[in-house]
């Protein structure tokens, strides 16, 4: 018997910039022409029909006039299109085209496209660049940061994936205004997530501010608060990845509110936009949080109040029992040894850490049942 050791030890460099503002596609095109990325001679646009209408097509006539050979493929809107059929009718689309390993995917749109385009880039010819260009507050928040790539299955969300960082990100603060107020609604939700895990000041904020924002039913966007907003996000997010980029522990704090949220989301049949779900899985972490000591009831009330303040509706769709819910709640990511496992707070601004330094604590499912038929009742 013979025995060799493959020694391959790895040390890299995945930093990447994340630039703010407004009307970037020049900015994007001066950083091509520029050399923030070698060895790249054909640009593939991944994007979703709704965003094709406002940006797509004109970003890719800029690509082209500027020299650059390239495609835009765009699937349909929503999170239905995040599977794995999309996944392999776009790589179908790029090998059509002869994307090799040379090519570079640029992922225009909301979390959806870049986490699609992200997870297409990682495995496409075992890993090309990829760049996100957000076009919404979800995606600016949540997707664009962090390098977390994935597509959904009938089971549940994200469960197929990887981590495959960016070469750059670009926040587009004026295609906010595009978007309806439900879908930037939606971005809130992760918002004041990021808010309530690590940052009682800006938490604050948003309750002083939300008027600056929106109202029920017309977006505000005041210009300094959307770029505060932009800003905090990125920071709140970086701060955890940039210690844990793998999940190890740490990065479980980021899903908070995701144990019931995720669930919500996948019963509701992608009727609820993520963020609609995840404002309910965040009151349903606080009020356990406080029926097991972690969260004191003032607290949960301000968080309630705030996510109300937003716009959400906090009722759990009375089309999802309890039981269904807690079975799909098996699904998630977290699970250990047959036991739900949820991330709570401590306080506002902060998390819970368990005496095994672990950020996540299983919960046994009588005293989740117990909380969600409180809510239902309630509602």
């Amino acid at each position: 018997m013979s025995k060799y050791h493959v020694s391959l030890t790895r040390v890299m460099d995945d930093s990447y910039d994340i630039e703010i503002g407004r009307d970037l596609f020049d900015t994007l095109l001066h950083d091509l022409k520029n050399g923030l990325l070698e060895n790249v001679s054909k640009f593939a646009v991944i994007t979703d029909t709704k965003v094709q209408e406002y940006y797509g097509d004109p970003f890719i006539r800029k690509l082209s006039s500027s020299g650059f050979i390239c495609d835009l493929f765009a699937v349909p809107a929503g999170e239905k299109s995040k599977n794995r059929a999309s996944k392999a009718w776009l790589e179908d689309q790029l090998l059509s085209k002869a994307y090799g390993r040379d090519s570079c995917i640029i992922a225009l749109g909301g979390g959806m496209v870049s986490d699609l385009a992200g997870f297409i880039a990682s495995t496409f010819c075992r890993g090309i660049p990829y760049l996100t260009y957000s076009t919404t507050l979800l995606s600016a928040a949540d997707a664009s940061v962090g390098g977390k790539t994935a597509v959904n299955t009938p089971v549940a969300t994200n469960l197929i994936g990887t981590f495959y960082q960016p070469r750059k990100v670009y926040i587009d603060l004026n295609t906010w205004t595009s978007l309806p107020i439900r879908e930037f609604r939606s971005g809130l939700a992760e918002t004041i997530k990021h808010a309530c895990m690590q940052d009682y000041e800006f938490f604050v904020y948003l309750e002083q501010n939300m008027n600056r924002i929106l109202t029920a039913d017309r977006l505000i966007l005041d210009a300094s608060v959307c770029e505060h907003l932009a800003l905090k996000n990125c920071e709140i997010k970086y701060g955890v990845v940039e210690k844990d980029e793998k999940e190890s522990n740490l990065r479980q704090i980021l899903n908070l509110g995701h144990t019931a949220g995720r669930a919500i989301e996948t019963l509701s049949n992608y009727e609820l936009l993520h963020g609609e779900a995840i404002a309910i899985g965040l009151v349903i972490q606080a009020r356990l949080a406080n029926k097991l000591g972690y969260l004191h009831e003032q607290e949960v009330n301000r968080i309630t109040q705030l996510l109300a303040l937003a716009g959400f509706n906090l009722n759990i769709p009375h089309s999802i029992t309890p039981k269904e819910l807690i079975d799909k709640m098996y699904t998630d990511k977290k699970v250990r040894s047959g036991k739900i496992r949820f991330v709570f707070q401590s306080g506002i601004g902060k998390v819970k850490q368990f005496d095994d330094g672990s950020f996540s604590v299983p919960v046994e499912e009588q005293i989740i049942y117990e909380i969600l038929d409180e809510m239902i009742r309630m509602s």
